[in-house]
């Protein structure tokens, strides 16, 4: 045997056993853990699938359409209502500003007001109370985009700036 390949290798043949057994082992662990997760998967299937047949799944698939369809048709009309409450906000009044005020000196506390109610787009009017001993007078003037073609009295602008958002609030 003087002439075979293991004599011819510059090192002994058992280190090329030990390397094919230590494969083999590596190999023997890998097969083992594939087998334990595909009975695993498999009783997963088995569990899935107990009970149902073909017809079973198809059911269950259109039931799933079906609700998908509805769901899509309920968030169109929720998209709707939500656009038309968006427009609704929009034109209500959303700004407002408040003065007090004493119209004649000796009447006794600030029983007069400037109201000013503003929406989106800054229109909308002032509302003045003028309070007196012989009455109540109440006068209205409209405000468009922020301006008044009236001219306003000192109260009546310093309401409109609060709603404008110009003058902040007096506690």
């Amino acid at each position: 045997m003087e002439g075979s390949i293991i004599n011819q290798l510059g090192f002994d043949p058992i280190y090329i056993i030990i390397a094919q057994v230590i494969i083999t082992l590596v190999l023997l662990v890998v097969v083992i853990v594939c087998l334990l997760k595909m009975r695993r998967l498999y009783r997963r299937y088995d569990i899935f699938m107990r009970g149902k047949d073909a017809e079973t799944m198809e059911d269950m698939i259109i039931n799933q359409m079906n609700e998908i369809i509805g769901l899509k048709a309920e968030d169109r009309a929720n998209k709707d209502s939500i656009r038309i409450a968006n427009k609704n906000s929009r034109a209500s009044y959303q700004k407002m500003g408040v003065v007090k005020y004493n119209a004649f000196k000796g009447m006794g506390g600030n029983l007069s007001f400037a109201l000013a109610l503003l929406d989106y787009t800054n229109s909308g009017f002032v509302l003045n109370s003028v309070h007196s001993r012989e009455g109540c007078y109440l006068y209205l003037k409209e405000v468009d985009r922020g301006e008044t073609d009236v001219l306003l009295g000192n109260e009546e602008k310093e309401a409109l700036e609060m709603a404008l958002g110009y003058k902040e609030r007096s506690v």
